[in-house]
């Protein structure tokens, strides 16, 4: 086997199922399209249906559409999940949503929901999927974690709280199913144009003032994304688990 080709099957997604949260928009639909591209088989979730059905038309994806935010049992979200192509063994966890509230505006509702959607369901999908993982032999779980995993931003208490959160979780189910075959890693992006960074991409000023803290000197692409998606997806991951990789332009480095 050539280098080339010894390469390309360690990296291939082909016959891999994934399930991709947050995937009407932003990084999640990003990467939906990215394991898509790389072979995988991947199913689409999010609110939004109309979002999932324009993505299921760009490769071999799949829609369910989920308010994650209300999921009651988390066992029938699993078999709906394993629908379209079987168990899956690739889990990300894209789905979040950060208010960027003041901490003197932070109700009960809107910090619960924070946490809810960003931490808690991140676990209890996880742990819904495992069980076809385990049938598998294998599993790749990758969260989405933060700059605010680590430092602290304007108008981000309950978002940093829940990011912090899962720099944990991940190191947590690490811990209790890596023995077992299912891996389990974050991505913490830094700031990259969605919608849950309009604000930041909206002004100018405050645009530059965090291209300009990164080592590189610029904002991320959604691009700049898909080699550690692909890789942490990927069997040539196998040996990492419990890890939070930085795809941020040395923003933490600086």
């Amino acid at each position: 086997m050539g280098s080339a080709e010894f390469i390309g099957t360690l990296f291939s997604l082909e016959g891999r199922v994934a399930v991709v949260t947050g995937a009407s928009s932003g990084i999640g639909r990003h990467m939906a399209g990215v394991l898509s591209g790389a072979g995988a088989k991947v199913v689409a979730v999010a609110r939004r249906k109309d979002r999932l059905e324009s993505l299921v038309d760009e490769g071999q994806i799949a829609a369910v559409p989920a308010d994650l935010s209300s999921v009651g049992d988390y066992d029938a979200l699993a078999a709906d999940l394993a629908e379209p192509f079987g168990a899956p063994d690739i889990l990300i966890n894209a789905a979040g949503v950060n208010f960027r509230e003041p901490a003197d505006d932070i109700t009960p509702e809107s910090w619960q929901a924070t946490l809810h959607l960003n931490l808690s369901v991140p676990f209890f999908v996880a742990r819904a999927l495992v069980p076809g993982m385990l049938e598998k032999g294998a599993g790749n779980i990758i969260n989405i974690a933060s700059l605010q995993s680590y430092r602290a931003f304007e108008k981000g208490m309950a978002y940093g709280a829940s990011k912090g959160g899962i720099t944990q979780l991940t190191r947590a189910m690490a811990q209790a199913w890596s023995k077992d075959g299912i891996v389990a890693n974050a991505i913490a992006p830094g700031f990259f144009p969605t919608e849950l960074t309009a604000p930041v991409f909206g002004d100018d000023a405050l645009s530059r003032h965090h291209a300009d803290a990164t080592a590189i000197g610029r904002n991320g692409e959604l691009t700049d994304l898909d080699g550690t998606t692909v890789f942490l997806a990927s069997r040539g991951a196998a040996y990492v688990t419990g890890q939070v990789v930085a795809v941020d332009g040395g923003y933490l480095a600086t």
